[in-house]
């Protein structure tokens, strides 16, 4: 990559930063840190609370193509998968197995031919915190074994499609620092700490070293 460069992160709320009270999310944390680094880089978080798959797969081109312009060095960052395994009650589980992984193939295959193209999976949640009330007459249920199959077999859609996947999941469930990172009544969305502890990861993943070093 050249001086500068722009990065659009497209995702859901786990990568808008929700709960986190600096506002940063880990996209925010790891832009940072790059800029002390003296790297140049533009940041645009296009998380939004709630999407799934199909939702995202809807939005992100036209999304992107406003904000990253041809005469920049643009690079994209996807990250999404948790909303698409929660149970609504009322209504069973959002987006099945086997639709969530075509939809993030198709996705990810445009995405990687247009731009430079990394692919974070979706981090784990605390079952025992669960359900989430999302509003008085909307919960969910997040199953961490769910999130667990899904990331893997996004790794594989990654790894067919030589895109450079992130397992987020397994990363987080091996640190002894990851339990304990939400709040009391929210057992989805980290706080600030636990984002501190994803942007870490992240920032140590060759994957994305290699846009920077």
């Amino acid at each position: 990559m050249s001086k500068e460069l722009r990065i659009c992160f497209v995702g859901d709320s786990l990568l808008l930063g929700t709960n986190d009270d600096n506002y940063l999310g880990w996209p925010g944390r790891l832009c940072r840190r790059e800029r002390e680094a003296g790297h140049d880089v533009s940041l645009y978080n296009l998380g939004v609370r709630g999407d799934t798959s199909e939702q995202i797969a809807g939005r992100w081109r036209q999304e992107t193509q406003a904000r990253l312009p041809e005469f920049s060095p643009c690079a994209m960052v996807f990250s999404f998968g948790a909303n698409d395994c929660a149970d609504m009650e009322g209504f069973g589980r959002r987006v099945p197995h086997d639709r969530s992984v075509a939809v993030a193939r198709g996705m990810l295959a445009s995405a990687a031919a247009w731009l430079p193209t990394l692919w974070i999976g979706p981090p784990p949640v605390d079952d025992s915190r669960q359900p989430f009330r999302a509003a008085p007459s909307v919960v969910y249920h997040f199953p961490s074994s769910r999130i667990a199959e899904l990331s893997e077999a996004y790794a594989e859609v990654a790894a067919s499609l030589d895109i450079p996947y992130f397992d987020l999941y397994r990363h987080l469930i091996d640190d002894p620092a990851w339990p304990g990172m939400y709040e009391e009544d929210d057992g989805v969305h980290p706080i600030a700490a636990g984002y501190d502890i994803v942007a870490e990861h992240i920032f140590n993943w060759p994957g994305w070293r290699d846009w920077f070093d």
